[in-house]
């Protein structure tokens, strides 16, 4: 029997859909594996196809196609290491989640998913059919048991794998991010190496697709739960793990333990890499947005040039009348701090136009709302126009609180391809524009230093779409706002519930109302990497019609 076991781990980034392209990847981690003198190369769950394939998977064509990737695979890695693969298989009639295992030119095992996850950014109920528990799987003389991703999260996979044999845990996963989501993951791993006594390798994709991100952070755990190897988040890694068999067992001899960083970076670099995989893997390289002297455009426009490099980030002033000298100088500067092109349209003429064009229809009418939204969809048509000339995503720029109380226009502001600050309260955003102004890292592509200027975060928000407005005339100031919907959407509370944190409760359920008749919104726009647990979308499912509100 083997004393040594050596296996090459490939945190790397699938693109859903590209399946020639992953298996290149994976073919080149092989290939570093092999030059390394490995046993078993290891890639992460569903890496074929890339994660999450939501419906696309159920396509006969398509997981055809992810079939015969991995047999090529197989033949052409047969000289070398192992290598195992994430990806669909297909068993009578009924389709999994499989974790295939390449060696000697054939695919030798497949190990297939017994939970699925459903619940949040998962529905593996409707895509796969849940497998048998099985057992390990040998190579070199060696008993590895994978439970996939969410069979990890259970004690009963672990359980029964150390039970029938298996000598160490390799746990291929698809685990997108989550704020805290690192220590949940870590806490529950170190469960299942005490519970088992086997040492636990827990590998995970890296990269965005749509909103969700996955963080890697792959991590080795010994028995007793010590930590022997950390690799990097947001990164695509490779790292060479030797497993060592030794009196008491298998162990995992140390290797390099990355920084991992708090969570104000960690929301940053998912807003960063979100948009930046967003723009490569759709086929666009430049961004547009409308920079309006505020904090949101300018904590966007941050993440832009930090995503794609300044020069790849089109700032966009649409001044109206109701546009203050001092927004007119904060956007330029920051534009100027970021060195992005700045670009001035003032919206007047446009403006003037469409009001004479509905005179006769308006006649006998006050102005209302409904004049400040011609504004913001106006400079949603020119923004848009821009996009279409010059090829370039336009970027919306709506924070967590507005979407939520629906404090935008549909067909304006609201008007784009991505919004990387979607699920990030506004409070949240001062706060993210400070840690920026005071930090920089390497993965970063724009500017050191103060780039968002400080009375940006400093002054009261305004929309700008008539004389002296500020959002607190329309919505409770944000730390208010902020905590109410904390417990009504990330908490799942109550109008109960947010009188008992000391809220009022006609202003509770006026907000919870904005909620509600938000949906509509909130349902055509656009995607958002994310953050929490409830980001709207995936993970906060409502109906558009709803006549129920909380009687609390």
């Amino acid at each position: 029997m083997p004393d040594r076991f050596r296996l090459t781990l490939a945190q790397l980034n699938a693109t859903v859909g590209d399946i020639d392209g992953n298996s290149a990847k994976a073919r080149t981690a092989w290939e570093e594996g092999r030059a390394a003198g490995a046993d078993l190369v290891a890639l992460p769950e569903m890496f074929i196809t890339g994660y999450n394939t939501q419906d696309l998977v159920m396509k006969p064509a398509f997981h055809q196609h992810a079939f015969d990737a991995i047999d090529r695979l197989a033949a052409d890695c047969a000289d070398g290491p192992a290598l195992a693969i994430g990806g669909p298989w297909i068993e009578g009639a009924e389709l999994f989640n499989a974790y295939h295992i390449l060696s000697g030119g054939k695919v030798v095992r497949r190990v297939l998913k017994h939970h699925l996850p459903n619940e949040t950014v998962f529905d593996e109920e409707r895509l796969y059919a849940s497998a048998p528990v099985g057992g390990p799987f040998a190579l070199d003389g060696v008993r590895i048991g994978s439970p996939i991703c969410e069979d990890a999260w259970h004690e009963d996979v672990p359980e029964t794998l150390a039970e029938t044999g298996a000598e160490f845990l390799l746990v291929p996963n698809g685990s997108p991010y989550y704020r805290g989501k690192m220590d949940t993951r870590l806490n529950l791993m170190v469960s299942r190496v005490i519970e088992t006594g086997l040492p636990l390798i827990y590998l995970n994709l890296v990269g965005g697709q749509d909103d969700q991100v996955f963080d890697g952070g792959s991590f080795v755990l010994n028995p007793g739960g010590e930590l022997a190897l950390q690799m990097p988040l947001f990164q695509e890694a490779i790292a060479h793990l030797d497993m060592v068999r030794g009196k008491d067992g298998w162990y995992a001899e140390p290797g390099e333990r990355a920084h991992l960083p708090g969570e104000w970076e960690q929301d940053y670099h998912v807003m960063t890499l979100a948009l930046r995989d967003y723009m490569a893997k759709t086929g666009f390289k430049k961004v547009l947005l409308g920079l309006s002297g505020g904090i949101d455009s300018a904590i966007v426009a941050t993440i832009a040039a930090d995503a794609l490099g300044p020069d790849n980030v089109r700032c966009v002033m649409l001044p109206s009348e109701y546009t203050s000298q001092a927004s007119l100088d904060d956007a330029k500067a920051v534009a100027e701090n970021l060195g992005c092109r700045y670009d001035f349209v003032p919206i007047s003429e446009g403006r003037a136009a469409i009001t004479h064009t509905l005179a006769p229809l308006f006649e006998g009418t006050e102005p209302d709302l409904t004049e400040e939204n011609i504004q913001s969809r106006l400079r949603g048509l020119l923004l848009m126009a821009l996009s279409n000339k010059f090829g370039e995503m336009l970027l919306t720029t709506g924070n967590k609180s507005e979407v939520a109380v629906g404090y935008a226009t549909i067909y304006g502001d609201m008007a784009g391809g991505y919004n990387p600050i979607k699920d990030m309260y506004k409070t949240r955003v001062f706060e993210t524009c400070r840690w920026r102004n005071a930090n920089h890292r390497d993965w970063m592509m724009g500017p050191t230093g103060e780039v968002i200027p400080p009375r940006i975060i400093n002054k009261p928000p305004t929309a700008e779409l008539r004389e002296d407005q500020k959002d607190s005339d329309s919505l409770p100031d944000y730390p208010d706002l902020d905590a109410i919907l904390n417990i009504l959407v990330d908490e799942d509370g109550s109008i109960a519930d947010c009188v008992a944190a000391g809220f009022d409760r006609e202003v509770a359920r006026r907000v919870e109302h904005l909620l509600h008749i938000s949906e509509y919104k909130r349902f055509q726009s656009a995607p958002g990497p994310r953050l929490t647990k409830r980001a709207f979308w995936l993970d906060r499912r409502y109906p558009i019609v709803n006549r129920w509100r909380d009687p609390g």
